[in-house]
């Protein structure tokens, strides 16, 4: 459940907010669910926990939703461009709120900021004191590891700023933007592992960090706080499996050695690593290049994940990736000829999958309901067998996944290793026709398993996977008279939503 962290303060102005009354990351309580990560059949990437829990620094830690220029703190961070005369909704509200002193300043005094580098303004008409504006880069594919490291110079630089001016309270936007093409979790990850190298180095300098988030960046700070800032040993223990291969150097940058070796050792490797570096591994997926039915979706999720894990291969991928997926098309043709001949009533009857009327562009839903699907207790390969029959007919358009995770218990909960083995094994037409995947009534723990299994097994997907808070907001996308849906599903979500949710706007 999400954690509200901006109430305002007693005895201030109602706009304005003290950090004073924010909730520090210290004091919200790890989750309750806990996986034994060294029974999911993989080995951690790490030997030792990357980041230790420190109780001092996660004090220091906020992270908090709302608007950046209401906070009363030392500093403010304003995300721009080049010439500083950035729209965007964050320095938008800077900027409104700061009165024209500010364009001024910069006008007269400061002009422009490079990329990477910091400027500082006063803070003229806002509770802050300064504002440290800077310049986050460009994302292309190609020249992944300048973005990074540039990304990590803007946090850096920022950091060390305050340090210099004695500033003892920072405001942090989000300095990486989707306008520039900058994957909002792979610059999430950069961001908290720099501010955590520099607490752990110069942590007597800094009281307060706030990471100012807004609603679609705050699940992804949620999910990776934990594995920079752990709240307990467990947690940090858990983040030997869940951070990436490269966690940076000592301050946080980016460390990717066998880059430069393949670059620096054998130069006619160049072009090769040009051309895996440049693929989109995301946005390209409905461009993607298919003969027949072999899919080509797993040749981005093996390339993606080894980009995350900072994992290079010497050998030529393609003709290795045509191999398995050739191996996959060959075991789902089986799977399917089996499926449309044997007898699947035990799986079929408990009614968990099945396919519920349209969308508002008449593309077809289908229902997964978490709680009646017995993971410890099913036929798996049978199940496997159901969700083929019934998916392969329409996967061949366009169609949408709504899965309720209404009242799941853990008995309910897959497996790593066999939601591996199903995403592998079905065809590329299956994440190519999944418009969107809605997970509807999510916790916490469903967010990060989700976040872990799309970042690392199902990239191709991760774009199209949306988490809603309750049935209503399934309303915009789908008639209400288009959704069937077991009776305990509203019954809950009157409980934690009202009865408004159920008095649907006409079609």
């Amino acid at each position: 459940m999400r954690i509200i962290m901006n109430q305002e303060p007693l005895g201030v102005a109602h706009d304005i907010v003290s950090v004073g009354n924010l909730r520090r990351w210290s004091d919200v309580s790890p989750s309750h669910h806990f996986t034994d990560y060294s029974n999911i059949g993989e080995a951690p990437k790490h030997t030792q926990p990357p980041f230790a829990y420190d109780a001092e620094i996660n004090h220091k830690i906020v992270l908090w939703t709302g608007d950046i220029s209401s906070l009363q703190v030392d500093a403010i961070v304003n995300s721009t461009n080049e010439s500083m005369n950035d729209s965007n909704p964050v320095s938008d509200r800077i900027f409104q709120r700061a009165g024209s002193g500010l364009k001024e300043e910069i006008s007269l005094d400061i002009r422009e900021c490079r990329t990477g580098e910091v400027k500082v303004t006063q803070g003229h008409a806002l509770p802050a004191r300064y504002v440290i504006h800077t310049v986050g880069p460009k994302y292309n594919t190609k020249y992944q590891t300048a973005a990074e490291n540039t990304l990590h110079t803007c946090y850096r630089n920022v950091l060390q700023k305050s340090r210099e001016l004695g500033l003892h309270s920072i405001a942090l936007c989000v300095v990486n933007s989707v306008k520039r093409n900058y994957p909002p979790d792979e610059g999430a990850h950069i961001a908290l592992r720099t501010v955590r190298r520099f607490l752990e180095h110069y942590g007597s300098s800094l009281d307060t960090v706030v990471f100012v988030v807004d609603n679609s960046e705050y699940g992804i700070y949620e999910v990776l706080l934990p594995l920079y800032f752990p709240r307990s040993k467990h947690e940090a223990d858990a983040a030997r499996w869940q951070l990436p291969a490269d966690i940076g150097g000592l301050d946080g940058e980016p460390m990717i050695p066998d880059r430069q070796i393949r670059i620096i050792d054998n130069p006619q490797h160049t072009l090769h690593a040009d051309e895996e570096e440049s693929i989109d591994l995301s946005s390209q997926l409905d461009s993607a290049v298919s003969l027949a039915d072999h899919a080509f979706s797993q040749m981005q999720g093996d390339l993606d994940q080894q980009r995350l894990l900072g994992e290079r291969t010497y050998n030529d991928p393609l003709a290795d990736i045509m191999v398995k997926e050739i191996q996959h098309q060959e075991r789902y043709e089986r799977l399917l000829r089996r499926a449309r001949t044997e007898d699947l009533s035990e799986v079929s009857g408990i009614g968990c999958l099945y396919q519920s009327g349209v969308d508002r562009l008449g593309r077809p839903v289908v229902v997964f309901v978490g709680k009646w699907f017995p993971f410890n207790k099913i036929n798996l390969e049978k199940a496997l067998l159901y969700l083929i029959s019934l998916l392969d007919p329409i996967v061949k358009g366009d169609y949408v996944i709504a899965y309720f995770h209404t009242l799941t218990s853990n008995s309910n909960y897959p497996s790593f290793s066999w939601l591996k083995d199903v995403y592998n094994v079905l065809p590329y037409k299956y994440k190519k026709n999944l418009k969107a995947f809605y997970i509807i009534h999510p916790t916490f723990w469903t967010k990060m398993m989700t976040w872990w299994f799309t970042t690392f097994m199902a990239p191709a997907i991760k774009q199209k996977v949306h988490s809603l808070p309750g049935v209503e907001y399934l309303y915009s996308v789908m008639s209400p008279d288009q959704l069937e849906i077991p009776a305990y599903i509203t019954e809950y979500d009157m409980t934690i939503n009202g009865l408004r949710y159920f008095q649907p706007s006409p079609t």
